[in-house]
C-alpha cells in the first residue's frame, strides 16, 4: 500500500523543525494534525457535587499542566482566592514552572520531584505529612497517587475537576487517511463515537504507549507498528521505521 496522508491525533507541532515535518518530506506524505479529544473544565456546579471544599486543603498536588489550568480555572469561577500560604507539589519541575502562569513562583512553596513521575514526589511530600492534600484529577484516573500516599499515612482528597472529551467531526470532514496514529485509549474511544461503522481495511494504525496499544487491539483493530521499543523509543522513530519498510517493500 502507498502512505499518502496520515491522521497524526495530536495538535500540530509549534516548531518548523519538528521531526514530522522531516519524515512527510523524505518519504512524500500528508500528515494532518487533528486532536481526536479534547480537555475541558468541570462547570462549578457538577463540582460541587462532590461536596469538596478547596480552602479546606493547606497543599495541592499537580501530576500535569492540564490539572493546573483547572484548578485555578475553577477556583476563578467559584470566586476563591487561594491564599498564599498554599504549598504546591508538582511531578516534575517543567509542571512547577508552568505555575508561575497563575501565582508567583517561591520555592519555599513550590515543590517537585527529580524523577517526572509521581513516586520521585514522595520524598518532598513525606517532609510535609501534616499537610491536608487535594489533587485535581481528570474524571478518567487510577488511584495510584491516594493508594501511595495512603502506605505513608497521608490523606488526600481526590478531586475531578476536568474531563477528557470526543472532538466531533464534521459531516463534510472525509476521512481518507491511509493510516492513523492515536496516543491515548481515549482517542481510539473517540474513533469510535465519530465513525462507528468504521472498518480498517487497509489502513494502517500506530500507538504510542501501552495503553493505547492495547486499546486498539481490545477495540478489534490491528496494530502495525507502536513506540516506545528499543528500535524505536519515540513515535516519530517508529513512524519513519514503519515508512522505510513499507518503501522497501514497495
Amino acid at each position: 500500500m502507498n502512505i499518502k496522508k496520515v491522521l497524526v491525533s495530536q495538535p500540530k507541532p509549534s516548531s518548523t523543525k519538528s521531526p514530522y515535518y522531516t519524515i512527510a518530506e523524505k518519504y512524500g506524505v500528508e500528515l494532518d494534525f487533528k486532536p481526536l479529544i479534547k480537555v475541558e473544565s468541570l462547570p462549578a456546579k457538577e463540582f460541587r457535587q462532590q461536596k469538596i471544599c478547596i480552602l479546606d486543603h493547606t497543599a495541592v498536588i499537580f501530576t500535569s499542566r492540564h490539572s493546573i489550568d483547572h484548578f485555578f480555572n475553577l477556583c476563578n469561577e467559584l470566586r476563591i482566592e487561594v491564599p498564599d500560604s498554599m504549598k504546591y507539589f508538582c511531578v516534575s519541575e517543567i509542571v512547577a514552572l508552568y505555575i508561575q502562569k497563575y501565582v508567583q513562583y517561591r520555592k519555599r512553596k513550590v515543590f517537585f520531584g527529580n524523577t517526572g513521575k509521581i513516586d520521585g514526589l514522595l520524598p518532598q511530600l513525606l517532609k510535609y505529612k501534616k499537610e491536608k492534600f487535594i489533587a485535581p484529577l481528570s474524571d478518567v484516573h487510577n488511584h495510584d497517587l491516594k493508594n501511595m500516599l495512603a502506605e505513608q499515612n497521608i490523606e488526600l482528597t481526590e478531586a475531578v475537576m476536568y474531563r477528557t472529551v470526543s472532538n466531533k467531526f464534521s459531516d463534510k470532514e472525509n476521512f481518507d487517511y491511509d493510516m492513523i496514529i492515536f496516543f491515548s485509549p481515549s482517542g481510539v474511544d473517540s474513533l469510535k463515537k465519530n465513525y462507528p461503522d468504521f472498518k480498517q481495511d487497509k489502513i494502517k494504525i500506530g500507538t504510542l504507549g501501552n495503553s493505547t496499544a492495547k486499546a486498539v487491539e481490545d477495540a478489534g483493530l490491528r496494530l502495525d507498528f507502536r513506540a516506545p521499543t528499543p528500535e524505536a523509543p519515540s513515535i516519530t522513530g517508529a513512524l519513519e521505521n514503519f515508512l522505510k519498510e513499507q518503501k522497501k517493500k514497495k
